[in-house]
């Protein structure tokens, strides 16, 4: 029982550390940039793009980490169940 819950919070704890190392890590200034500068006004909103993609990315994580929870609950149940079917079958040929 312990492991999923390590599992689900590991799943959803290595995304944050991610989103929380971009919000840290200072951003390139202009002078740093090579090349041409864009104006801003034909720039695609990388922000939006990039925090929508996070969305995307953090609700398929919350899901993988239901299915794998659901799936390893159902593994334990199954193996609980044949260690049931087993005793019953060693105490009947008893």
């Amino acid at each position: 029982m312990l492991a999923p819950r390590l599992l689900r919070r590991a799943i959803l704890t290595v995304p944050f550390v991610f989103v929380v190392a971009l919000l840290v890590t200072e951003p390139a200034r202009a002078d740093q940039e090579a090349g041409t500068a864009i104006p801003a006004e034909s720039r695609p909103c990388v922000d939006c793009h990039a925090f929508e993609f996070m969305q995307r990315a953090l609700q398929d994580l919350k899901k993988t980490a239901y299915n794998l929870d659901t799936r390893t609950e159902t593994l334990l149940l199954q193996v609980e169940k044949r260690n049931l079917c087993d005793c019953v079958a060693a105490n009947l040929l008893n």
